[in-house]
């Protein structure tokens, strides 16, 4: 395989990863937590109690949030493979991004929670466990990044050096 090839399957590995990422939070926002937050009520009745109460979840605004993300990734896909960029350069980037998605999952949320909060007399807290796999992901991307950024140093370090 070469190494455009292999640059190019990075990308599109990354952004659908970014992609499913960015998906998932977005559900956890705007679905499951909110029907953990309130038990027994459909969604419907959740997002008419918020109105009632002048709070809504904020679509707009995770959506907004969550789809820097989605952009990124692809911007950072496209740029590396018409500079044929080598495979090391969308990778990390693209962990970095899902390494960040924590970071925008929790400001994507903070809106819908408080209104959560405001409405229901909870706290603004996840209620819906999704949201341990957004941030495993994270850690696991963060931690990749620290393995494949020491472990590409400690490989070039021992290449021998060109005549």
């Amino acid at each position: 395989m070469t190494r455009q090839t292999q640059t190019l399957w990075i990308s599109i590995a990354g952004v659908l990863g970014v992609t499913a990422y960015a998906t998932l939070a977005a559900v956890q926002i705007l679905v499951l937590n909110p029907l953990a937050a309130a038990p027994g009520l459909t969604l419907d009745a959740i997002r008419a109690e918020m109105s009632g109460a002048g709070e809504s979840l904020g679509h707009e605004r995770v959506l907004f949030i969550l789809g820097i993300g989605v952009a990124l990734a692809v911007g950072v896909a496209v740029v590396s493979v018409i500079t044929k960029a080598p495979p090391i350069v969308p990778g990390m980037t693209l962990l970095a991004l899902l390494t960040f998605g924590a970071f925008a999952y929790f400001a994507a949320s903070f809106g819908a929670g408080m209104g959560l909060a405001d409405t229901f007399g909870i706290s603004g807290a996840d209620y819906s466990p999704w949201a341990v796999a957004l941030y495993v992901v994270s850690a696991l991307a963060a931690i990749a990044v620290i393995v494949v950024g020491i472990s590409t140093v400690v490989r070039d370090r021992r290449a021998p050096a060109p005549a």
